[in-house]
């Protein structure tokens, strides 16, 4: 596999470099997945929520065919919904999901949030109010589909994603097959220094989404402005993104950048020829905002029993 890899705590070796392909619309995500597998990417973040997964399932197996690539050379990581939550329908949505990537399996398959709305299809469910309908189904019911999924063949690997400290331990109290990484918004602003230390103490990997940006609406308090990191980013005459990009994979941290434009999926992957000094390490640690700093907040859920961030971390 192209770059560095991360060893999950059962034996998988992950690529620690990925294309996130959240926001990424229908008619450009195809191509820039071809893009990214021609420039060297093996590895590609996806979810049902999306709604693109059949158009990158289409360009994987375009390369397929081509012979640039093989299935066992790429690492596809998706995500189960939060209508989803309960066993029958956890195991449903995986099978939408490996029907729409046209794959016989997943490598790695996450609970995307532990939060459940209403079971059924429909990924927002409302109330005549517009408000969120939640349900009470439990995670570990959750986890506990993706383990027989794993058991069928269906799933190499399991994890989570966006999950507190108190959450994972719970995870761990109930798993037959452990998790091996937790999928969390992470970037100088919000380093999650702890959850991350916390996670490696239970031998959990963790994938850093959004580390080069906040969404754009949010740009003006964006790492991306940041005169610190402008600063580090010219030391090392590369740009503000690569600087975000190699803080996540120095610190061993898996990262999944977005984009669909090909010079920036070159510019991105191009991260593997220099190294941040301790100094500067400590400079962008220094930049934490904590929970100010989280720009994914999910109000939809924030009544939740089982909302995340209301924990330290």
């Amino acid at each position: 596999m192209a770059g560095t890899t991360v060893k999950f705590n059962n034996g998988v070796e992950c690529p620690i470099l990925g294309l996130g392909t959240y926001l990424s619309q229908r008619g450009e995500v195809g191509q820039a997945v071809k893009d990214a597998v021609d420039i060297g990417y093996r590895h590609f973040d996806c979810a049902y929520f999306y709604e693109n997964e059949k158009e990158v399932g289409d360009a994987i197996r375009q390369k397929i065919d081509e012979g640039v690539i093989k299935r066992e050379d790429v690492f596809i990581t998706s995500k189960v919904w939060n209508n989803f939550h309960r066993k029958d329908l956890a195991k449903a949505a995986l099978d939408k999901t490996l029907a729409d990537l046209g794959l016989e399996y997943v490598d790695l398959f996450l609970v995307h949030w532990p939060f459940a709305y209403k079971d059924g299809w429909d990924m927002r469910p409302v109330d005549s109010t517009g408000k969120v309908i939640y349900s009470d189904v439990d995670f570990v019911e959750t986890w506990k589909a993706l383990e027989e999924c794993v058991k069928a063949g269906k799933i190499k690997s399991i994890g989570l994603s966006n999950f507190n400290k108190e959450q994972i331990l719970k995870i761990l109290d109930n798993a037959e097959i452990k998790p091996v990484n937790n999928q969390v918004e992470c970037h100088p602003y919000l380093n999650q220094s702890k959850l991350i230390e916390f996670c490696k103490s239970k031998g959990i990997t963790v994938t850093a989404y959004r580390p080069i940006s906040p969404p754009d609406d949010l740009s003006d308090v964006s790492p991306l402005n940041d005169p610190v990191i402008a600063k580090i980013a010219q030391k090392y005459n590369k740009s503000i993104g690569q600087v975000l990009i190699r803080f996540q994979t120095q610190r061993g941290v898996i990262a999944i950048p977005k984009t669909v434009t090909k010079k920036r999926l070159a510019d991105n992957f191009d991260v593997f020829d220099f190294v941040l000094s301790n100094e500067d390490m400590d400079a962008l640690l220094n930049l934490d905002q904590g929970n100010k700093g989280r720009c994914v907040l999910m109000p939809d859920a924030v009544e939740h029993k089982d909302y995340p961030f209301n924990s330290e971390y």
